[in-house]
Formats: structure tokens, sequence, C-alpha cells
């Protein structure tokens, strides 16, 4: 089942920039690059399409030393003119095994610019630090994540759900309608190969065993992340113990109940946020942008797609009974889920958002996650249900240099002028979990209509 990513419109932008550089999609395994551009490859006269895990393709980048030689080549075996290389892709699949090709991306640029070349490949991170001289400038790049909610509708081909998410506000009617999708969405999660099989099926039955296969890639590939037997192991008990600290923030030192020290388990970590299967988000103490990371504290854990991360904790029969999610697994779902949201809408970068707590020492102050947005610091609660204490956000609102404020809930869109127990006004809009990603359009909205 092929489905529509948004990132679509990043490739047909980048076919028609007259300053397009080779681009390098990036992204964890099994989250769709391979098909995405096997698909965009349709809108070009011709295509190569080479996977480096072949001996026979890998074998031109072995073979010859020189990019005109590599490139005559591939284009004869397809009987390929060298005047058509304006109407040609020549994609690069796995990318990682050949750090010599990752090399002859700059020459693919200086000596061929026409020729459209897009390379793609997971743990790129750790293949990159085996190139000899990597071709800054000449490369862009473009991410690739799971599916978020909106694509999750158009895999769905739920048009009218569709039209009423991009209504900037939508109708009050499509509520209940667009939280129940949601729902399903945040049950199964965004991975391609999950979603399809469950739009086939219209079952989770069938659904552990994909989730199972697709970590279990993950962990196969530990020997790739690791250094030494000490690594491997230290990664393979994260893996295995790392969803029992999803609502928690985590010290390194003996993580997982271990005996492991500090700088294992954070070399371990390091390795895993290379490769995006758990990545570290750490705290910022600022209320003001632009927001920094304070290293000094301790993080807390994103797993690269909550339904992975729901199968691991042995939850989604338990979800299903639920009518506010925010209510699974102490709380750490929807969190979870709506910052998984706002990096997806990362094309650039697979940074997550920062999560606040206060700078003063003592202080439990705790806001879920905090954005930039028009050099603001937008401040983000994730509570259950119509009500929900905001005594962090209130500590924040009190402290920075602007009156917008942001609860994501399970109740309906609304926009009401309040005042911290200090009595300082504020806007607090109030957003249904299903709008993770139109929080920036929702913030457009709130700026423009109410400051």
């Amino acid at each position: 089942m092929i489905f529509k990513r948004e990132a679509e419109r990043n490739l047909e932008a980048w076919k028609k920039s007259l300053n397009r550089k080779p681009l390098i999609l990036r992204g964890a395994r099994q989250v769709g690059k391979t098909t995405l551009v096997k698909e965009f490859a349709r809108s070009y006269k011709f295509s190569i399409l080479l996977n480096l895990e072949k001996p026979s393709d890998i074998a031109y980048f072995n073979n010859y030393d020189e990019v005109k030689s590599i490139l005559e080549s591939l284009l004869l075996s397809r009987n390929i003119s060298i005047t058509s290389i304006g109407e040609t892709l020549l994609f690069l699949d796995e990318i990682q095994e050949s750090p010599k090709a990752i090399h002859m991306l700059r020459f693919f640029y200086e000596e061929f610019p026409d020729l459209n070349v897009i390379a793609a490949g997971s743990l790129l991170e750790f293949a990159m630090k085996k190139v000899k001289s990597f071709p800054v400038g000449r490369v862009e790049y473009l991410y690739l994540h799971p599916m978020n909610f909106r694509e999750y509708l158009e895999a769905t081909d739920h048009q009218a759900a569709l039209d009423q998410l991009d209504k900037i506000p939508h109708d009050a009617f499509a509520h209940s309608v667009l939280l129940n999708l949601f729902n399903q969405y945040a049950i199964i999660g965004g991975m391609p190969e999950v979603v399809s099989n469950y739009l086939e099926l219209k079952s989770m039955t069938e659904l552990p065993k994909v989730y199972e296969s697709i970590w279990g890639s993950y962990r196969n590939d530990v020997e790739k992340y690791a250094d030494n037997e000490t690594a491997r192991k230290v990664i393979k008990h994260i893996m295995s113990t790392a969803h029992s600290y999803i609502d928690q923030r985590i010290k390194f030192q003996n993580f997982g109940k271990s005996n492991y020290k500090s700088r294992e388990v954070g070399e371990a970590f390091r390795s895993l946020n290379d490769a995006k299967a758990i990545q570290l988000i750490y705290p910022t103490t600022d209320v003001e942008a632009p927001l920094g990371s304070d290293l000094r504290k301790s993080p807390r854990l994103q797993f690269l797609d909550t339904g992975l991360l729901n199968n691991e904790l042995g939850i989604q029969a338990e979800m299903l009974s639920f009518t506010d999610l925010n209510s699974s697994y102490r709380g750490a779902i929807i969190p979870h889920l709506i910052i998984q949201e706002l990096i997806s809408l990362n094309t650039l970068n697979s940074n997550p958002p920062h999560f606040w707590v206060r700078e003063k020492k003592q202080s439990s102050a705790k806001v879920d996650i905090v954005i930039s947005y028009q050099y603001k610091a937008i401040p983000i609660e994730v509570k259950s249900g119509k009500e929900g204490t905001l005594r962090s956000l209130h500590q924040f609102v009190e402290h920075t240099n602007h009156p917008f404020a942001i609860r994501v809930y399970g109740g309906e869109f609304n926009v009401v002028e309040t005042k911290t127990p200090q009595g300082t006004p504020y806007l607090l809009m109030n957003l249904p979990y299903y709008l993770g990603t139109q929080i920036y359009k929702y913030i457009e909205f709130l700026i423009e209509n109410y400051a």
C-alpha cells in the first residue's frame, strides 16, 4: 500500500530548484524513505535506482574512481543518453554501505549539476564518520519521520476529516470524529508498515508481529551502533528496558537497574539517538527565545514511534477502553505523541522540542513542551480531560515576555482570557489532542486574532 507523504512537496520543490544539490534523505529505518523516492521517480522520464547493499550495485563505486566513469557506465547499462541527464533521477539507496559513494556526491554536483541525485540510508551518522572528506556545502538534507496524524488521515482517505483538520479553526461539530480517528492513530502509531497492515485487515490482531519485526530490526542493527562488546550489551539493555522510563526523567548511572556506568550508558544513548531509535530530550530553563538545552540536567526519552512504544509497554488493548488516552501509562503517552507530531514537521532536522524546568533549585515546576515562534517561547501543557492543574505553566507565564500559552487536552477548541494565581493576565488556547501537527498554525491564529 502506497501512502501520500507530506515530504513529497519538499521533493517537488527540490526538483524545481535552480540551485539543486544532491539530496540526502535521512531518517530511521522503515519510515518509508525508499518507497517515497521510488514513487517520486515516476515523475522522471528516466530513473536509475541503486541499492548499495547489493554487490552488483555497489560495484559501480568500487570499480571506478571517477564520477564520470560511474555515470557513463550507469547510463550505458540503462540505455540512457548523456544528453538526457536533466530528465534523469539517480537514486542511491542504503548509501551508508559506501562511504566512497557519500564522498562522491560532491562530484556529481560539481561535474554533472543537471543530474537529479537523491541518496537515502539509515545510520548515516555512523557512516559519515568514515568519509574522508564529507561534501559539506555540496549536498542538502531532507528528514523523513513516521507518519503523522495528517498523513494517517490521507492514508485512510478521510477527506472530510482532512478538510476540517486544515481549517483554522475547525468546526465544532467535527470534534468527536477527529478525536476518534486520532485515538486510532495514537494506539497504532505511524510506522508505514503498521498502518498498511491495519488498513488492509481492519484489525489490530496482527500488529504485534509487525511491531516486533520492526523493533527487532533495530536490535539486529545494534552491532552497527557499537564499537565493542560492552557497548553492544549496554545498547541491548537500554532497548529492552527504556520503555519503562518514558514517564520520567532519567539518570545514566545504573540505568534500568543495571551496573553500567554513566559514561557507558551515555555513549549508548547517544548512539541510539543518532540512529533515531530513542532520542534524548534535554530541558531548557529559558523562558524567552532562543531556547537552549541544559545538558547538565536529566533528559527525557523519546521513542521513534508511539505505536512501537505502546507495543513495548503492552498497553494497546487497555488503551481501547479509555475515553481519554492521556490516562494511558501514567499520562505519558499523549505528551510523547504530541512531541512526535511536532518532530514530524521538521524536514530540515529531527531535533525534538524542549520541555521546561525552573532554574531554581528544589523547584518541581515542569512544562511538558516549549517551542519557539516568532522570537517567543510558547509553553504547552498536555492535560487529561477538560481540567487539570496548570501550576507550572503559570510559573512560566509569570516570567516570560508575552501573554500566550497552550493547553492540549481532550476537550474542544477555545481561547480564554485568564490570570495566573499571582494576577498575571494571559491568553490560554485550549487545543484538542488531534491538532498536534497544526500547533504552529493555531499559534499564528492566536497571535493575529487575540494580540
